[in-house]
């Protein structure tokens, strides 16, 4: 296919200004409209529209290519051009069954699991709800137009005009979503929930700790177990949040498993360690360009504000005769490799590397996405300064930390042979199964009525519909109607 590169391409709706070197990609698009080469007239329906200037935003520069073709460009994180991975943007005034092939043109990794048949999602003004599209629209391949970089193109046909259609690399989980859900929960009034600020990121934004437990059956004299989890130290990987609120959800619900489980152990959840970076759009940085998962050794108060004041705080509890931390987690996603799975730490003593298997061992019994062959434990000098490797240093040898990894594409359950891809739902459904094995690995279980614990359902925040089987063919219609390319 020919492609033509010519100059003043692209105008800015707002300002005017061109969008064409690498020092576009400072900033994101700011309703950007793409017209044909040399087109002066008045905008018509079908230039489109680009913007990346919202919360967790990201696209730094368009190239129009053809009528049916467009080159775009991830902006880098803030201060750190090493890492272009993290999309996300709009597309508008676009023309009814117009159709284009959008090439994502500077991913800073090679291997992707756009290799594997994942794909982008996408949602619009009438369907809100975020859907990945079709993999046979995906393609992901080496590009001889661009240095031999790996590109991700995929095949779009618009279908309403006065829609706003938005794409990101995985569902969004954003910095205001999670001020509005922890605000949603504090209105509850919950007796055994507190949140608190522990502390400010660098741009002034909440650094919020969750405390789940029922204190009443806390004795002074016994020893408390505390169960420590943080989740979206790297920005872009958002299904660690949705994760992190199905872990939530689960402990603060009715269900008699999360009654046993607040009464026996203390959590503690740091959901959103660098809002900064989620924030902006980044992938994995945060303000100023630090991967925070190199500097649990020695945080900086200014630099790092939101790990400092999270190690401060696991210091000072690990040095609390009262309490046993016995679990630190660590919420991540994983770009290359399916189902979620732990990394752990290397012990020399043979009992500790049998205990430290316990929990992934049954967790993989509670989540059917959940893969122990493909947890590892290992000594990665890359991985010296992470939470995981850190902690696994400073803590106790009765205590266990763990990165707890979910593919940002799907799982495969035993004996299936095509993988499921993940949907918001099912990375909350994984939180909840995590907050459940607890249960086993406390050996609980003779506290539950009848020693049968009741199944976690699979929607909602243990809402009240159920599992969601047995919906009525009205229903999968309305579901039909309201997704792409139908």
């Amino acid at each position: 296919m020919e492609r033509k590169m010519e100059e003043n391409t692209v105008s800015d709706v707002d300002v005017g200004r061109e969008a064409g070197g690498e020092d576009a990609l400072v900033g994101n698009v700011n309703k950007l409209m793409v017209s044909p080469p040399g087109y002066s007239g008045t905008p018509r329906k079908g230039h489109l529209v680009f913007d990346a200037c919202f919360e967790s935003g990201n696209l730094g520069r368009v190239d129009y290519i053809s009528e049916f073709e467009f080159d775009l460009f991830i902006r880098p994180d803030t201060c750190n051009p090493r890492f272009r991975v993290w999309f996300n943007f709009t597309v508008e005034n676009v023309r009814e069954t117009q159709r284009v092939i959008f090439n994502v043109v500077n991913f800073s990794k090679t291997k992707s699991l756009y290799r594997d048949g994942m794909s982008p999602v996408v949602k619009s003004t009438s369907r809100p709800k975020w859907q990945r599209l079709p993999a046979k629209n995906v393609y992901y391949y080496r590009c001889p137009d661009h240095r031999r970089n790996y590109v991700m193109s995929f095949a779009f046909c618009f279908d309403r005009e006065d829609d706003v259609y938005q794409f990101a690399y995985c569902y969004p989980y954003t910095y205001s979503r999670l001020q509005h859900y922890l605000a949603s929960l504090e209105r509850r009034n919950l007796p055994y929930l507190q949140r608190e600020q522990l502390g400010l990121s660098v741009q002034q934004r909440r650094l919020d700790l969750l405390t789940i437990t029922n204190s009443d059956h806390m004795s002074a004299e016994r020893e408390k177990k505390l169960v420590f989890l943080t989740a979206r130290v790297h920005p872009g990987e958002s299904p660690a949040s949705f994760i992190c609120q199905g872990v939530i959800d689960f402990l603060v619900s009715h269900h008699p498993v999360a009654q046993i489980l607040r009464d026996h152990v203390i959590f503690k959840i740091v959901p959103m360690l660098n809002p900064d970076g989620v924030y902006l759009g980044n992938y994995r940085c945060s303000l100023m360009g630090f991967d925070l998962n190199r500097h649990w050794q020695d945080p900086s108060p200014w630099a790092h504000p939101t790990l400092h004041a999270v190690k401060q705080l696991i210091v000072q509890m690990n040095q609390d005769p009262r309490v046993s931390l016995e679990f630190y987690i660590d919420v991540h996603a994983h770009s290359t490799m399916l189902n979620g799975f732990m990394y752990g730490n290397v012990f020399e003593d043979e009992e500790r590397v049998q205990r430290q298997a316990v929990f992934p061992r049954l967790l993989c019994q509670n989540a059917p996405d959940f893969s122990f062959s493909n947890t590892s434990f290992n000594r990665d000098v890359v991985k010296a300064g992470t939470g995981r490797r850190f902690l696994g240093g400073l803590l106790d040898d009765t205590s266990y930390c763990y990165t707890l990894e979910v593919s940002f594409y799907s799982y495969m359950t035993a004996g299936s042979t095509a993988p499921v891809p993940y949907t918001e739902e099912t990375y909350m459904k994984l939180g909840r199964n995590v907050a459940r094995t607890f249960l086993d690995y406390y050996k609980l279980n003779n506290f539950v009525k009848d020693n049968r614990p009741t199944p976690i359902q699979s929607s909602g925040v243990m809402s009240q519909t159920g599992n969601g089987v047995g919906r009525d063919t009205a229903d999968r219609e309305k579901e039909k109607s309201e997704s792409f390319g139908h």
